[in-house]
């Protein structure tokens, strides 16, 4: 089955119920190097400016756990949502070491929430999509992404995602699965 067309999923999107307060969140997840941003960033301009939350706007690091974005995400943006509030997200930018100014993230009708346990059971997603390609296509892609310093940093990663992923079960739920 080809891959749907970013108005496609925007169309899907839009007929979904809301999730999270007023908003239909679309959970983007699968490994590191998969393409998940990118997906993310195009269903974002489909859906006419949506706003994207991803894992690499919190200063997590590469040793921690996946899921270790989590709490900062839910008590600065999905709490408030679930209330009807908009949420407050200050994005850490990993090139410069530091946080951006706050921004607001509006109370619906869309939220993306893209990266690696994006997708997992507690997700509060309208819509769970899988973005996944060949590790060694992922991997090339994450060390020209980050640079060839962070290979074993990468590799040790791999392997904590897929520990996560296989204990979540996260792939066997999600509603779509796109091949990068």
């Amino acid at each position: 089955m080809p891959e749907p067309s970013p108005a496609a999923l925007a169309a899907r999107v839009a007929a979904l119920a809301p999730s999270c307060g007023p908003a239909r969140v679309v959970a983007v997840d699968g490994p590191s190097g998969a393409g998940k941003t990118t997906l993310a960033g195009r269903l974002a301009a489909a859906l006419g400016g949506a706003p994207v939350v991803g894992s690499d706007d919190f200063d997590v690091p590469w040793d921690a756990e996946p899921l270790a974005w989590w709490p900062p995400l839910r008590a600065a943006v999905l709490d408030p949502l679930a209330a009807g509030l908009p949420g407050r997200l200050r994005r850490y930018d990993w090139r410069r070491g530091v946080y951006g100014p706050e921004e607001e993230i509006p109370a619906g009708p869309f939220l993306i929430v893209e990266g690696v346990g994006a997708a997992w059971r507690g997700s509060p997603a309208a819509l769970r999509v899988w973005v996944d390609a060949p590790r060694d296509v992922r991997r090339a892609r994450a060390l020209e992404r980050d640079g060839t310093e962070i290979a074993a940093a990468w590799d040790a990663w791999s392997a904590r995602e897929a520990r996560h992923f296989a204990a979540d079960g996260t792939r066997d739920r999600v509603d779509l699965v796109l091949a990068r």
